[in-house]
């Protein structure tokens, strides 16, 4: 009888305890910050090849106080849904598109005006000076979201099923563009047809003429295989944009100081790497899209932007807000 009490009570012991440290975990987990991040993206584009760097950092700094979980592929529904959610709370980062923010608020439009930037390096220099920075950062505060960092998305150029080399070879052409005022008013200097479409039918559109240009950066040459039914890729250069990491701000201002250290460290660990990922992958893009038979025409691109000289002053004149943007832009291009 006294070695059955023995073993109940070994037994007793040993479950209490077992039951403690279950609590003791599900206490810890639970206390633990769970930090989520969306993107349309693949897990190999340059944008989550950035991402997972940032989570590295994060991970090796904070330890298991902290988990960061990226969603890929727009597993958290299309860059408006995954907006909506950061807006709630739902999620704490979002990767977008800076178009995709014009809704929230005009600033972001600066990046639709043609020949802002005088070389993707200027557009660099710009995007790491922290007063025009900051401008793009805050302007969405007030919706409940914050840049926290940028990641290049490329130069856009025109190709076409024919070759591009003045200005007047555009004239005429049925010229896809994403839906914004800056792109259709850019189709109707250059004295082509806008054609808004979707991203996913351009391909089909160009085999079948129902378009005979678009612009995309070299990227869609070879991922999308535009560069099979388009063999003509003229480096015109008139515009140049970026991705933007958003955080919900309530998300940013409930980070503890060695937190919010932590992932300011992260942030431009993310734009560094998301850069130079970037730049290999259009790297090999352009000897693969060479490979394919696609033609690389460098034009004078001084008159492409003398054609839309008049469309920059005209869309800066709708949105005065863009000025002082813009104005910075010079400066920094000018060195000062």
């Amino acid at each position: 009888m006294k070695k059955t009490l023995l073993i109940l009570l070994a037994f007793f012991t040993a479950f209490c305890l077992n039951a403690c440290s279950e609590t003791v975990a599900a206490q810890a987990e639970s206390q633990k910050r769970i930090i989520s991040i969306a993107t349309v993206q693949p897990e190999d584009h340059p944008i989550s090849v950035g991402l997972q760097a940032m989570k590295n950092h994060i991970s090796e700094q904070l330890g298991d106080t902290v988990e960061m979980k990226i969603y890929y592929n727009g597993i958290m529904g299309g860059n408006s849904e995954a907006l909506e959610l950061l807006q709630m709370g739902t999620l704490n980062l979002v990767a977008t598109s800076g178009s995709n923010l014009e809704s929230f608020d005009d600033t972001y439009k600066i990046f639709g005006l043609p020949y802002l930037f005088n070389s993707e390096e200027n557009f660099r220099d710009c995007m790491n000076d922290d007063e025009f920075k900051n401008q793009i950062y805050n302007c969405t505060a007030d919706k409940g979201i914050r840049g926290v960092a940028w990641f290049a998305n490329g130069v856009n150029n025109i190709y076409a099923s024919k070759p591009i080399r003045t200005p007047d070879d555009i004239k005429g052409l049925k010229l896809r563009i994403q839906s914004s005022e800056a792109n259709v008013k850019l189709a109707q200097g250059f004295g082509a047809a806008a054609v808004v479409m979707a991203y996913g039918e351009v391909y089909t559109a160009l085999q079948n003429r129902v378009i005979d240009a678009a612009m995309n950066p070299e990227m869609a040459l070879v991922s999308m295989k535009h560069g099979e039914v388009a063999r003509y890729y003229a480096r015109t250069e008139h515009q140049i944009f970026t991705d933007i990491l958003v955080g919900n701000t309530g998300f940013l201002d409930s980070l503890s100081e060695k937190e919010k250290v932590i992932l300011e460290e992260s942030f431009q660990i993310a734009t560094k790497v998301e850069c130079e990922e970037w730049d290999k992958q259009i790297d090999e893009c352009i000897v693969e899209a060479e490979k394919m038979g696609v033609e690389f025409i460098e034009v004078d691109k001084a008159l492409f932007e003398s054609v839309q000289k008049n469309v920059r002053e005209e869309l800066l004149a709708a949105t005065p807000a863009l000025l002082p943007l813009y104005d910075r832009v010079q400066q920094i291009q000018e060195g000062r």
